[in-house]
């Protein structure tokens, strides 16, 4: 008999690959209305786990069950291509309207006419194109491109068009799988901020930590072919896991030499004033890192990027540049500068140059008009994933590092490749066998070969599992050159970045405020404010004490009042985990708790907001 209240229950499941145990009498049971992440290396079996949850694989052992009408539902990997309009495609997916709104045409019995327009106010059916428009959009489609036929974009884009539209849908068991690999970083962030308001289960594959921070109450960890849940979000997940791997002091060790070796490289930026906001956002972040892998794990999982030599700075300057294409410029005035130590992020919504931009800088497409002045001995490596994807699929990887390095012995060769986390095995595997994070680094590998001066990275953790993030974000912080970053991976940003540079409407400038005030305007739907211009040669006005005082005040008690809401979160999680609470005769308090869980979340986003607003406005008052 099942309890009320669970949505899930996985109990003493396994499940083999070609003989090789996957899963291995697994059991967890999800609570009804729970958001969960899950996590686990790559290969151990996330995506099995998701297809034996929907019934194309048979079990060996043991039962998945779910309440009988539950209906599931997950983005299709046959990805929408039809002349079908964007928003009438994202519609189709509620079949039941679909199926209601077509008997409404042709009923003629008065008793079923009335059933099916009650049916249809019942499931909100008349505010239906506007829900579905709404979603379109937050996933980066304009009004105009939502009339457009889903055969007039590429596959990418067709990803976006299934995840909206099973988001439309709203099955009761949501089962997402990367999401954001497809999405950029607003796109990305507008996911993350509905699924906490989503109103039924969601389980998420995902090697986003920021999301698995923010969007889910709990984590689930698929590891040595077992199952375990956690309560809270990843970081909570990956101290107690730590914990459990190591006596304390070692751990405690561990940790802060890891912090020391990534505070060394930090100390570098932080007393750079065009830097500094997010230099402290970064320092911040850094020390609250927590280790999650053996040592031995870690060791596979390493990036070691060779250093250049030292250039005179700058080692490039746009001077009132223009770039675009077929003679339509998609960036003017461009006036940059780019030095050896910079760490810079590009911002701005999908379509707005960010890819334009690193292909001019990294000397893929030609300027239309301006000048750009590079360094006489500059290097530039750039990585895309589109790269990633043109690898040789019939060569492997030794043979395309031979390729590069033809005079070298193999045995410096297979260095290289162990260098990037690419052993023996894999080394000699042709690229066709390769999994996704592999070809990844193999290509970032390719991309570093000559140790360049500047390095461009769009979107370089897709595929990535957790520990791999890490580890890149450690290669990077030790790495000397400059680094140009694009990523809808919020905690990549917040660790590596160092200066933010916002793309919007034609033009790049420098962004003011650091991650989180750029992530509370995009959930505002707001830019962030920024200080009015003063005239030259105008002194800027320093307010009172008083005033100054005030909004001290006021910030304190906004932070006291966002570390107020987290506690409670955090206490609401604790009792929304204990199995008791989803007995029968705990019914409706599990229902009341899970209402006070949304409650919260809500309240969080608006005191997040509201605390960076205050943060903005002393900013500005104190000069």
């Amino acid at each position: 008999m099942r309890h009320a209240g669970v949505m899930l229950r996985i109990d003493d499941i396994s499940y083999s690959v070609a003989g090789r145990p996957l899963i291995e009498h697994a059991s967890a049971s999800i609570p009804d209305g729970h958001k969960v992440g899950i996590v686990g290396r790559n290969g151990t079996g996330k995506t099995t786990l998701f297809r034996l949850i929907r019934k194309e694989l048979a079990l060996e052992t043991g039962d998945i069950s779910l309440p009988s009408r539950a209906r599931i539902g997950g983005v299709d990997q046959e990805v929408p291509s039809s002349e079908e309009s964007l928003l009438n495609t994202v519609l189709k997916a509620d079949t039941e309207r679909a199926e209601l709104l077509q008997e409404s045409e042709t009923a003629t019995d008065g008793s079923r006419i009335a059933e099916i327009q009650t049916r249809l106010a019942d499931i909100d059916a008349w505010s239906a194109e506007a829900r579905a428009s709404s979603i379109l959009k937050g996933l980066g489609f304009t009004d105009a491109e939502q009339s457009m036929p889903c055969s007039a974009f590429s596959g990418g884009w067709r990803m976006r068009v299934a995840l909206a539209a099973v988001l439309f849908a709203q099955p009761d068991l949501l089962l997402l799988d990367e999401p954001t690999n497809y999405l950029d970083l607003e796109g990305a962030l507008w996911l993350e901020n509905y699924l906490t308001r989503y109103p039924h289960t969601v389980l998420i594959i995902s090697h986003d930590r920021g999301l698995l921070n923010r969007a889910v109450g709990s984590i689930l960890h698929l590891e040595d072919r077992k199952l375990t849940l956690y309560s809270g979000g990843y970081d909570r997940f990956a101290e107690t896991r730590a914990a459990r791997l190591a006596t304390a002091e070692a751990e405690a060790q561990k940790q802060d030499a890891r912090r020391a070796h990534l505070q060394s490289y930090v100390d570098r930026f932080r007393y750079k004033a065009d830097k500094a906001k997010q230099a402290q956002a970064r320092i911040k972040a850094l020390a609250r890192m927590k280790p999650i892998s053996r040592p031995q794990e870690a060791a596979l999982r390493a990036f070691s990027f060779p250093d250049p030599e030292e250039l005179s700075p700058p080692i490039l300057r746009l001077d009132d540049t223009a770039v675009g294409y077929d003679d339509k410029p998609v960036l003017q005035r461009l006036d940059l500068r780019i030095d050896q130590d910079d760490r810079i992020a590009l911002l701005g919504r999908n379509g707005e140059g960010k890819s334009t931009l690193s292909k001019l800088l990294s000397g893929k497409l030609q300027a239309m008009s301006g000048r750009i002045h590079r360094a006489s001995k500059l290097r530039v490596g750039y990585f895309a994933q589109h790269q990633v994807e043109e690898l040789y699929t019939d060569e492997t990887p030794l043979d395309h590092i031979r390729r590069m390095r033809p005079g070298e012995l193999p045995v410096k060769l297979r260095a290289r490749l162990g260098g990037f986390g690419i052993g023996a095995d894999q080394a000699d595997t042709i690229v066709a066998r390769l999994s996704g994070g592999q070809k990844a680094r193999l290509s970032l590998l390719l991309a570093t070969l000559d140790a360049p001066h500047m390095l461009i990275l769009d979107e370089p953790t897709n595929h990535l599992d957790i520990e791999s993030r890490e580890a890149l974000v450690e290669a990077l912080t030790a790495y000397s050159g400059a680094i140009i970053l694009v990523s809808h991976d919020m905690h990549l940003l917040s660790l590596v970045a160092d200066r933010l540079w916002l793309v919007k409407n034609g033009r790049v400038n420098p962004y003011d405020g650091d991650l989180e005030s750029y992530r509370a305007s995009l959930l505002s739907k707001t830019d962030a404010p920024k200080p009015p211009r003063k005239p030259k040669n105008e002194k800027p006005k320093r307010a009172s004490r008083d005033t100054i005082l005030a909004l001290r005040q006021e910030v304190k008690k906004c932070e006291q009042r966002v570390e107020k809401l987290h506690e409670m979160r955090d206490r609401i999680s604790k009792k929304l985990a204990d199995p008791v609470m989803y007995k029968i005769s705990h019914a409706d308090q599990a229902a009341g708790w899970q209402k006070k869980y949304t409650e919260v979340m809500n309240g969080i986003d608006r005191a997040e907001a509201l605390w960076m607003a205050a943060l903005e406005q002393l900013d500005q008052a104190e000069g």
